[in-house]
């Protein structure tokens, strides 16, 4: 069972990650959107892992409502609202129980990509973080492991496709042969998960 520590856990794993991975956000983001994906980011992160220092919520869906909230309101551009979203769904979804098992995680992460998906209007294929993330709830069934290989692997799948939305769909045919940023920033999201499940 996974309680409250495992999700603070997963937000530190994550906020670690994308610190160090920044500048390959921003390098990803250069040609296709507006360089600051991992910027972005790295901020909203680093003010998900202060506020978690600061007040620890005594449930999972708790850490991960207030890890929404916060990146809702540091984070610029897509990525806030959009992260955001998915975390506050996610969390809302989990309710108010001390402990939860990894198929109810699975459910309400799906719940929280079903959100996003509302939110940004992108399906599968188009491009987006929802690359990354669909695959990895469809894998989290079978372990943590294979949800992280199932993400990297959609992350990486979307460099051959055209951008159908967000910046980079302006670009048209120019975004073909650039991995998308946020299906990358998702890859490690869903590796932080599983590092926080190794520990």
């Amino acid at each position: 069972m996974l309680d409250a520590e495992f999700f603070r856990r997963w937000m530190t794993a994550t906020a670690a990650s994308v610190d160090r991975e920044a500048e390959r956000l921003t390098a990803l983001d250069s040609p296709i959107g507006d360089a600051d994906h991992g910027s972005n980011l790295q901020r909203g992160f680093k003010a998900v892992a202060a506020a978690l220092e600061k007040e620890a919520p005594g449930t999972p869906g708790g850490v991960l409502t207030l890890a929404g909230r916060q990146l809702i309101s540091t984070v610029g551009g897509a990525s806030g609202p959009l992260y955001g979203t998915l975390l506050r769904r996610t969390g809302k979804a989990l309710g108010d129980a001390a402990e939860v098992s990894a198929e109810q995680l699975a459910e309400a992460l799906r719940t929280g990509v079903d959100a996003v998906m509302t939110l940004g209007g992108a399906a599968p294929g188009d491009k987006t973080m929802i690359d990354a993330l669909v695959p990895a709830v469809d894998a989290l069934g079978d372990s943590f492991a294979a949800a992280r290989a199932a993400a990297d692997e959609g992350a990486v799948a979307t460099t051959p496709l055209q951008a159908r939305k967000g910046r980079a769909s302006y670009l048209g045919e120019r975004s073909i042969g650039h991995q998308d940023p946020g299906a990358t920033s998702s890859a490690l999201l869903v590796a932080a998960l599983a590092e926080a499940a190794d520990e």
